[in-house]
């Protein structure tokens, strides 16, 4: 756990990205295991990420599960679960690209959980409050 928090210490996932639809900046879940990637080699810890459809009353999720393993014993130290609602329909979209969608989104806020992300955008801008 004490890798785990060094981890949580170092990582920076700025939200570097801009939607331009909506005119607001956000962080991927590619960004985060980008920033990531680096910190838990060196720190000798494996991040897995496992995604399944479930149904919650009559609505269709997406839940993915992030693990963090002890890269040398592969013993589990922790993990996190993300929801994301599954869309009927996204114009622009077909079937497979909503799916993948809703699976990045689910598993940025499983990251966001396992690497204890929040979104103070001020801590990234360098603006106290």
């Amino acid at each position: 756990m004490k890798r785990l928090i060094q981890v949580q210490k170092e990582l920076k996932a700025p939200k570097n990205m801009i939607n331009s639809f909506g005119n607001y900046k956000y962080r991927s879940a590619e960004g985060i295991i980008e920033a990531a990637k680096p910190l838990l080699h060196d720190n000798g810890l494996l991040l897995l990420l496992s995604d399944e459809i479930v149904l919650i009353g009559t609505y269709v999720f997406v839940k993915a599960k992030a693990y963090i393993y002890d890269a040398e014993s592969s013993y589990q130290i922790a993990s996190t679960t993300g929801f994301a609602r599954h869309p009927i329909a996204k114009k622009g979209m077909d079937d497979s690209q909503l799916t993948g969608s809703t699976s990045s989104f689910a598993r940025k806020y499983a990251l966001n959980g396992i690497f204890a992300i929040d979104d103070d955008e001020w801590r990234y801008n360098g603006i106290s409050n």
